[in-house]
């Protein structure tokens, strides 16, 4: 018997959202111009119209990720931005105002969290964004907005590193390097949670926390050599890289012989593919996929209890200079996030 997919019996059985009145423009935190922090300032532009299949959402809080702070400095995907002034920004957490039509999987009024398509368009850094229908999920209903904003971009990122790319698996020894930042705390519970042994680095004020994670063992990083403490290691997800102590470099004597190092930051090691295959090891770099089956999947963990978010601080929009000059401090315990509306 052949599957037939289940449809409306006639027009009338799909609910019609009623279309909401839109302001022309909205609030954003932008830059003029590639610097430093004070770059970013709150300014007025216009609202922006999705196309296609784009949902347009109205943002109640967006993640502060190191990414933004390196394309707002002049690196990262500053390359790609089209004009300015420009709101920067990936992740979100908001309501769909403006769905594609009336039967998509995401009708006006949904709660939904993702990634923006960023810098091709406007950025998250603002009162409204148009997403990519394959970039959403449905926002977990025990995580605020807040808190959800603070997910994407870091649990995609590290659930690519562990589960697609380490295979993660019970008994694997997994090195995981910053483990208590926005990637790797997301990055510890993924291991742990498909039965790897990790082994995390950080500052001693994040060891007890980082067990409750799952790490197995935690290695300060500012008193103790990793190198010294771990040579066997399956895999190493490096997420500092050779502009700190030459952490990527050293990571290569925690490898056993064959083992895989997974190097993370863009341009923090450059050669280290070539430095790994010459010593007997498997290298690979890595990038985000912003999809919204797996956010899907990473929201029922979440939802389950399975994996937490944590949120160390929260800015308003008119703040997102000081969001990015506590993250470029070094020192945030799991994400920053900007609020940008209410609920």
């Amino acid at each position: 018997m052949r599957f037939r997919p289940q449809r409306p019996e006639s027009p009338s059985d799909v609910a019609l959202a009623e279309p909401l009145a839109l302001p022309s423009t909205m609030s954003a935190a932008v830059i003029d111009r590639t610097g430093d922090a004070a770059q970013l300032h709150l300014a007025t532009i216009d609202t922006p119209a999705p196309i296609l299949s784009e949902v347009l959402v109205r943002v109640v809080a967006a993640g502060v990720n190191p990414i933004d702070a390196k394309t707002r400095s002049g690196s990262g995907v500053s390359g790609a931005i089209g004009s300015f002034p420009t709101a920067l920004g990936f992740d979100f957490s908001g309501v769909v105002v403006t769905s594609p039509y009336e039967s998509h999987a995401f009708p006006v009024g949904t709660e939904v969290f993702g990634m923006a398509g960023f810098p091709r368009t406007g950025g998250t850094y603002a009162e409204y964004v148009t997403v990519p229908s394959l970039s959403l999920a449905r926002k977990p209903a025990s995580l605020s907005h807040v808190e959800a904003a603070g997910v994407p971009l870091a649990a995609l990122t590290a659930w690519g590193l562990v589960v697609e790319t380490a295979l993660a698996h019970e008994g694997q020894r997994i090195l995981i390097h910053a483990g208590s930042g926005g990637v790797g705390h997301f990055a510890v519970q993924f291991a742990s949670y498909f039965g790897a042994q990790v082994i995390a680095t950080g500052s001693a004020r994040n060891a007890d926390w980082l067990r409750e994670l799952g790490a197995r063992t935690v290695i300060d990083h500012a008193a103790q050599r990793f190198e010294d403490h771990v040579s066997d290691a399956d895999v190493v997800i490096d997420l500092v890289g050779n502009v700190m102590d030459d952490t990527g470099t050293r990571s290569l004597r925690a490898l056993r012989p064959g083992g895989l190092l997974i190097e993370v930051p863009t341009g923090a090691w450059p050669g280290f593919h070539e430095a790994a295959t010459a010593e007997g090891f498997r290298a690979t770099s890595f990038k985000v996929v912003p999809d919204g089956g797996t956010l899907a999947t990473i929201a029922r963990l979440l939802e389950s209890g399975a994996v937490q978010v944590y949120v160390d601080r929260v800015f308003g929009l008119d703040e997102a200079a000081d969001a990015h000059r506590e993250l470029e401090r070094g020192h945030t315990r799991g994400k920053l996030v900007l609020r940008v509306s209410d609920d």
